[in-house]
């Protein structure tokens, strides 16, 4: 029997493009968009610029766009910082089902290599496809309850040395080793969720610049360890336990880099069912602020470990909001929604919100094992006695559709946000071209013009 590595890298390396289902390209097409997008808005959050500034005071091969700056660095370095800027608003996807989100990882690997080497632009999905995949596999795989790594940072470098060693053109054994010295690299813990800081956006960079890394090192033939995910010292050991029948099952005629949502707040995902539920609750009952005079919020174990914190906006305020759910909250039943402009520094600040979170006790059942919910919250109002709303899941993964024009507007406010904002006419070509990237002949020409 062949290890659990060799036959990730037998699926990275031999997987045709031809059978990957047209919808599953559509997602990975979609998300790149959601990506591109959630990065361009965020190379101005703090952090993003000063670590561009260090990245291009190093040099280097001009390999790779740095997205939402304009400038090419080499493609570690692209890798790194696409990474950061895709997570630092927390607006990227979320994985279905999973505390993973692999598009802020592999599409950041992914482009750089495929820029780099003038892949096609079917290269560069199947490349995508295959990474997500694997990413999300590992997320579905793990065994409950999460030890404390964060899942994108330790999984997200399989992926990213997945796709990264497609495009590279690597054989089996060579990807095999590429996937072995990612996880050499693999590290980040939750910490950086509870205690706020600007480390918190850089979790899905570090995977990105690992895969890529550990894929030009296998292609130079340095090799790894062949059993980094099920040996004695390996990922399943070391990191988070998981099955490995999950991770293998159908692989190859199943692929999951369709298993993602797109939010619709710039925040953690544990923040949003919450946020969805004060927000039900406000427009069906038309409640004010004053009119609430008490709300319980009954959360997951896993909630309550991420977001469920006290919350202290005196250092990293624009981070502490988005990790925390009485702010999410107070922010919902404030201001009727969460969105950029809730997330900036004087919003986090706001005396306004802060007065309304004593009102809110968390209480957690200890039997349910979610990672974004289900939630149910209940005010006590002053006009309408108690009311009540429970949300199972994120929207996307519970029947609840987000609707077409709700991705779109999202996608036109993100890319007129930033320190390099597209004009609308700027925006539409480059949307054009990630939908018929499929045939563009030279993924280094993907942001010509822009």
């Amino acid at each position: 029997m062949h290890s659990l590595t060799h036959r990730l890298a037998q699926h990275a390396i031999e997987t045709r493009f031809d059978p990957i289902p047209n919808a599953n390209l559509e997602a990975a097409k979609l998300l790149t968009l959601d990506t591109l997008a959630v990065a361009w808005a965020g190379a101005d959050a703090p952090g993003c610029e000063d670590t561009h500034a260090m990245l291009k005071h190093e040099g280097g091969r001009e390999d790779a766009t740095a997205w939402a700056y304009g400038s090419r660095l080499p493609a570690t370095a692209a890798a790194f910082i696409n990474g950061m800027t895709a997570a630092a608003i927390e607006y990227d996807s979320i994985g279905l089902g999973v505390a993973v989100h692999s598009y802020i990882a592999e599409l950041p690997a992914a482009l750089a290599i495929a820029e780099r080497e003038h892949a096609t632009g079917r290269e560069f999905l199947t490349a995508l496809v295959l990474g997500c995949d694997i990413t999300h596999r590992f997320g579905a795989a793990a065994a409950y309850p999460n030890r404390g790594f964060h899942y994108t940072a330790t999984m997200g470098c399989f992926g990213a040395a997945a796709a990264a060693a497609r495009l590279l053109k690597l054989d089996v054994e060579q990807t095999q080793h590429a996937l072995g010295l990612a996880f050499l690299q693999a590290g980040g813990t939750q910490q950086a969720n509870i205690q706020p800081s600007l480390a918190k956006r850089m979790l899905s960079a570090f995977a990105a610049r690992a895969g890529v890394y550990a894929a030009l090192l296998a292609q130079r033939g340095v090799t790894a360890p062949p059993d980094v995910i099920e040996g004695q010292f390996g990922f399943y050991k070391l990191y988070q336990p998981g099955d490995a029948d999950k991770l293998t099952h159908e692989l190859g005629k199943r692929f999951d880099n369709d298993q993602a949502s797109i939010k619709l707040y710039p925040s953690c995902g544990c923040n949003h069912t919450a946020i969805d539920a004060t927000l039900a609750l406000a427009k069906q009952y038309d409640l004010k602020p004053g009119d609430v005079t008490a709300i319980e919020a009954t959360i997951t174990p896993y909630i309550q470990r991420i977001v469920g914190g006290e919350y202290d906006p005196s250092g990293d305020a624009q981070v502490a909001a988005q990790f925390n759910l009485k702010y999410s909250i107070a922010c919902a039943l404030v201001r009727r929604r969460l969105g950029l402009a809730e997330i900036q520094p004087d919003a986090a600040r706001d005396p306004n919100i802060a007065a309304h979170m004593g009102k809110i006790t968390l209480k957690v059942d200890d039997t349910q094992t979610g990672t974004r919910g289900p939630v149910e919250l209940r005010m006590q109002t002053r006009t309408h006695g108690q009311v009540s709303c429970r949300v199972e899941d994120v929207a996307g993964s519970d029947g609840r559709l987000i609707a077409p024009e709700q991705v779109q507007d999202k996608f036109r406010e993100c890319f007129a946000m930033g320190r390099y904002a597209l004009s609308d006419a700027r925006y539409t070509a480059l949307k054009q071209r990630v939908e018929a990237c499929r045939q563009i002949g030279d993924m280094a020409q993907l942001f010509a013009g822009d």
